[in-house]
């Protein structure tokens, strides 16, 4: 089994929806461990890494190029009704913040009967507030007041990324790409949150750009 790492830094606030709320508080909340901790779930940010994938390999040249790296998206992140033959590779975990952090808040947790876990959560995050504006009186609308919790920038996640055999140089390829691409998660990523910037590190701790990140755009040249 191949393991690599890929490391989500918050370049801005951001919340990881879980797609409720609280009632009397907020409107969106966001995931959180049992110990309070924000996190990212892997079929989530594996879905977001698919998108950007499938929008890289849409911009190639339709002269086979496109179908011989449709076919590696395929391999590495699987498609629409896979069965056992066409399962995807790679297996993507949860994004959590440092295990070692994560260990010794859960052991003052224990020791400590005044530290919750909601003292955790909101440790880590924020709450922010926003309205819609009438566009003709330019006040705002009524009712129109909702909250979010965000989780403060900064912050860097990580998650596991399990391949059962080792992947293709293809694969880590076009995988690299997908994740320097990756720039924006969670809700209101399109409302100035969730702002990132993603890497991927091999099993050594080393970066995986240099030697992959140029491939993916030096195929589609000796293509065109």
């Amino acid at each position: 089994m191949s393991i690599y790492q890929l490391k989500i830094k918050l370049l801005s606030d951001t919340t990881f929806g879980r797609g409720d709320g609280v009632a009397g508080l907020l409107d969106q909340e966001v995931e959180y461990d049992s110990h309070g901790f924000p996190y990212l779930r892997g079929r989530t940010l594996k879905g977001l890494l698919s998108e950007e994938c499938d929008n890289l390999v849409a911009v190639l040249p339709n002269d086979g190029t496109r179908e011989n790296w449709q076919q590696v998206a395929a391999d590495l992140l699987g498609s629409p009704g896979s069965t056992l033959d066409t399962i995807a590779q790679m297996h993507v975990g949860d994004a959590c913040l440092p295990k070692d952090l994560r260990e010794a808040v859960a052991q003052e947790l224990k020791f400590d009967p005044n530290l919750k876990s909601v003292d955790i959560l909101e440790s880590l995050t924020s709450i922010r507030r926003q309205t819609a504006i009438d566009p003709k009186e330019g006040i705002p609308d009524k009712h129109s007041l909702r909250s979010a919790r965000v989780i403060l920038r900064d912050l860097e996640f990580m998650a596991f990324l399990h391949f059962e055999t080792s992947p293709t140089d293809e694969m880590l390829s076009l995988l690299v790409a997908g994740i320097w691409a990756l720039r924006r998660v969670g809700s209101g990523r399109n409302r100035g949150r969730g702002h990132v910037r993603c890497r991927l590190f091999n099993d050594q701790g080393q970066e995986m750009n240099e030697d992959y990140l140029p491939r993916f755009g030096a195929i589609e040249k000796q293509a065109v």
